[in-house]
């Protein structure tokens, strides 16, 4: 079999497969604009520093900080029986140093819970709503378990 060489156009050349459009100097009314009709018009700044944004926080993150908040309650558990025990050697009332190896466990629980929940999500928990109550309930209880303990 023989091939058929291919024909060609009238005009001679041979036709490539597609052509450009044609360029129109003037715009389709139909077609949208690329700039918006606002697009030389001022900019609005907003004054002030915006707010963080509030990220997500996983569920691996939480259980991690509750598994080392738990921890950091097993070892102030301890602290306050070693603390109650130092009292009691000192000659302090073994019902007042009870009282104040309590507030002393509340008072660290409560400092180590602000700290968990900031390491946690810094832009979620560490505002003053959430960390503030934390902080204040914890100082006041290590300090009146330093003044219970002295009696």
């Amino acid at each position: 079999m023989q091939a058929t060489p291919t024909p060609t156009p009238p005009g001679g050349q041979a036709d490539p497969g597609f052509k450009l459009p044609e360029e129109k100097n003037a715009p389709d009314a139909a077609l949208p604009q690329t700039t918006p009709e606002t697009a030389g018009g001022p900019v609005e700044v907003v004054p002030g520093p915006l707010p963080p944004a509030v990220t997500d926080t996983s569920t691996r993150d939480l259980s991690i900080g509750a598994a080392v908040f738990v921890v950091l309650l097993v070892v102030y558990f301890f602290v306050r029986n070693a603390y109650v025990h130092h009292l009691v050697v000192r000659r302090v009332a073994p019902s007042t140093a009870g009282s104040a190896g309590w507030l002393l466990f509340v008072g660290l629980a409560f400092l180590s819970a602000a700290a968990v929940l900031a390491i946690i999500n810094a832009s979620r928990y560490l505002t003053w709503g959430v960390t503030a109550p934390l902080v204040i309930v914890g100082a006041v209880a290590l300090v009146a378990a330093l003044f219970i303990g002295r009696r």
